[in-house]
């Protein structure tokens, strides 16, 4: 009898201690798996801090708030979308330091030619944004596909930059080079230059007006 007393101790000795080691090994679980979990979130959030980089922030250039400036003007006095005057802008300053010309009365006769309209025929046979014709200029059509490339916009205002270019230099005057390329040599009264000139005088007054650069995510 004493021996299954004592059997039956020790079982239960063994038995409460079994149950402490287990329930001690709980706890720590239990107690080590927040720090765990919040260890884990740390490391993920340094690694996408790693692989993202925070976003560089690019502030427009005098250039780019003039040339928006000019946007801006032309597509609210002539109801064009800004997108297709943006582009035409841009060509205009690119034909215009190709050719030494101020980018400005480019768009001035594009603006009295076409409305900047770059499918624009005249019945005459002036063709695009600055109505230029074709049979005058062929020579400078040939690196560019011909005539049918008038309809191109980037062809047409390089094309008529170009022109514009050789007047004022064959003339040395601005006014008379804009009363030949609109075939008015003979005008006294000078109509066409001065309609281009008021469209230009207008464009540089809104261009001086001053305008904060914007700011925009870089890609």
């Amino acid at each position: 009898m004493n021996n299954v007393t004592a059997l039956a101790s020790r079982a239960f000795v063994f038995t409460r201690a079994t149950l402490a080691v287990i329930g001690f090994a709980a706890v720590a679980a239990f107690v080590l798996l927040p720090s765990t979990a919040q260890d884990d979130a740390v490391a993920d959030s340094a690694a996408a801090g790693a692989t993202s980089p925070m976003p560089v922030l690019a502030v427009e250039t005098p250039l780019e708030v003039e040339q928006r400036a000019v946007t801006e003007y032309i597509a609210k006095r002539y109801r064009v979308s800004d997108q297709a005057i943006a582009g035409y802008v841009s060509l205009a300053y690119q034909a215009g330091a190709q050719h030494s010309v101020d980018p400005l009365l480019i768009l001035a006769v594009m603006a009295i030619e076409s409305r900047y309209n770059p499918v624009a025929e005249s019945p005459m046979g002036a063709r695009g944004l600055m109505q230029v014709m074709p049979k005058y200029h062929l020579e400078k059509l040939l690196d560019h596909g011909g005539e049918p490339a008038l309809l191109d916009p980037a062809v047409n205002i390089v094309v008529g930059a170009q022109i514009l270019r050789e007047y004022q230099r064959r003339f040395r005057d601005t006014e008379t080079a804009l009363q030949m390329y609109g075939g008015a040599l003979d005008d006294a009264a000078t109509q066409y230059a001065s309609k281009v000139l008021a469209e230009k005088a207008r464009l540089d007054a809104f261009k001086a007006k001053p305008r904060k650069p914007q700011t925009a995510q870089a890609v």
